[in-house]
This record gives C-alpha cells, structure tokens and sequence, in this order.
C-alpha cells in the first residue's frame, strides 16, 4: 500500500491511539510514525510492546515538530490544553485530526491556538471496546465501521481528503457530516444510551441493597447486554456528557417524556399503548439492522462507541 501521509503523529496510545498505531503500522500507511502520551508508564509499555514502525518520544511538542498529519487521541476534555501546548510548534500545511465523540467541543477548544495555515479536520471513528490501555489496541478495530469526518466550513479540499484517505487506509467507511449534526446523531445514538447503561447499572446495585436479593448474580442477559457498557472509561463519558450538554440533555428530555408515557400505560393497564410501543421499536430495530450492513461483516466486538446507527447522509 502506497502511503497516504510521509509523517504521522499520533498523541495518546489508550486503546484507540494504540489500535491506530498498530493498523498503521501493518499497513505502512504512514512512512513515518511518531507517537506519544502523556504518562511515562504508557510511553514505556508502547515501547515495550515494538508497535512496528512507532517512534515514541517524551512529548508532545516533540511528536508534532514537521509532522504533515496528526491524530489527537485524547479525552475530549483535554483538547484545548493539547492545542494549546502544541499549536504554535505545527509546520504551515499541517492537518491536525483527533478521534473525539463530541465535535463542537473539538473545535471550540481546538481551532483558536491553531496558527493560519493549519488545518483543522475533525473525525470519529464509531469503534472500540471495553478494554483500554495500550495492551488493549488491535490492528483491526476498524475494518468495516463507520468513521465520520466533520469538516468545517471553507476546509481545504485536500485536507479532507487526506484524512478521509488515512481512515479508508485503516478499513473504514468514511462518511461526512457537519459539526452540528454529528453531535446530535452521537447524542441519539451513543451518548443517551451511555447514560441510560450508566443508570441502570447503578438502580440495580441500590436495588440488591434495598432488598438483599442477588440481581447481579442472577442477572438476566438483558441486563448484563444493556450495562455492559457501564464499564467504559468513566473520565472520557463525563467529558463526553459536559461537552455535549444541549444535545444529550435534549434527547433526555424526550425520553423521559416517553418513558413517563409508558410508565402510564403500564399503570393504568393500557395494552394495547404497550404492544403500539414495542411494535414500534421492534420495527426501527429492522430498520436499523437493514442499513446497518457493515455490521454484518465487521469483526464482533463486546462494546462499539456507538450503538448501530442508520447510515447518515455522505459521499460515498
């Protein structure tokens, strides 16, 4: 494979930055590839682990100096610091990247310490699990899911076009959407039910407290399914909640309405409000697994960022 970028920076090596590096690596998709993060113990088990072509270096202003592109892999809490501390040290015509859940975040925090000539292109590949750490990387965790690219308005064509390039190169399916719509489809999609997973987990232990019964032990597949994703990094959600605020507490709003809504059919015996409900719901279920074909031949995963989602609008 030729290529698709000279010099590849990559900061943070959790499970997504690792998981780059070893796709990169594999592939040769970078012919250079310079990584970092900010602990000293990760930065010696990525050495330790001989993640093919990788140069790991102390920092980060040291990883981003003549890069062409680089790939921010941080919580998205972080981004504004990390662009700070290496916005003034990126070459003219650099691409800067990051792998972030929320978009409008990454670029509010983002695009103010990058100097004329940098360009910004933001993108999330919907990809992942429960693991994290750099033990936990795998060269193959996005072959065949969705990467979304959000560029900005009057974004350089070939800008995008490279990080486009990179994810197609990692096994991607690349689709583009603007900033806003991003945010508000990850909202829907992953972010409510994080938050619901998150809750569920927590009513079940005060439940077994309560009444002393066994719910984890003797927890149906259902429950286990649903809060498994109760174990992702706790950090990178609240960043994710704080930095999507409008958007997740919008879609909360609606569910809470429509849970009441059910909570009354329940309470007052309407049946035939229930089975309307669940018919619905396991109608879009279709629907979703219908446009939803990448799924049916990606690697299986035990948890993906986002739940499956309806094919959003693109070029491809």
């Amino acid at each position: 494979m030729e290529p698709v970028v000279n010099r590849l920076t990559i900061i943070g090596q959790g499970l997504i930055g690792s998981s780059i590096t070893r796709a990169v690596s594999a592939n040769r998709i970078a012919r250079e590839l310079v990584v970092t993060d900010a602990s000293p113990k990760v930065r010696k088990t990525v050495a330790e682990l001989g993640l093919g072509i990788a140069k790991v270096v102390e920092t980060s202003v040291e990883a981003v100096r003549d890069a062409d592109l680089i790939v921010a892999c941080v919580p998205v809490g972080q981004y504004g610091a990390l662009a700070s501390e290496i916005g003034p040290h990126l070459k003219a015509g650099a691409i800067v990247s990051d792998v972030g859940s929320v978009k409008g975040a990454v670029v509010r925090d983002m695009l103010p310490h990058l100097l004329k000539g940098v360009h910004l292109v933001p993108a999330h590949p919907l990809a992942g699990t429960e693991n994290s750490g750099p033990e936990s990387g795998l060269a193959d965790l996005f072959e065949n899911r969705w990467c979304i690219v959000t560029p900005l308005e009057g974004a350089s064509e070939n800008a995008v076009t490279t990080v486009r390039s990179f994810w197609k190169a990692l096994g991607s399916e690349v689709e583009t959407m603007t900033v806003a719509q991003h945010d508000k489809v990850l909202a829907i999609t992953s972010h409510l039910p994080h938050l619901i997973a998150f809750t569920i987990f927590h009513t079940g232990l005060k439940h077994e407290e309560i009444s002393n019964s066994e719910v984890m032990k003797y927890s149906a597949g259902g429950f286990r399914d649903f809060t498994r994703i109760a174990s992702s990094n706790p950090t990178m959600w609240r960043d994710i909640f704080l930095n999507n605020k409008e958007a997740v507490l919008g879609v909360l709003k609606q569910f809470n309405l429509d849970l009441a809504d059910l909570a009354k059919a329940i309470e007052t015996d309407d049946a035939q409000k229930i089975v309307d409900v669940l018919s619905t719901s396991r109608l879009t279920r279709r629907k979703v697994i219908e446009k939803e074909h990448i799924s049916v031949t990606a690697p299986k995963r035990e948890h993906e960022d986002a739940f499956p989602i309806v094919r959003p609008y693109g070029d491809d």
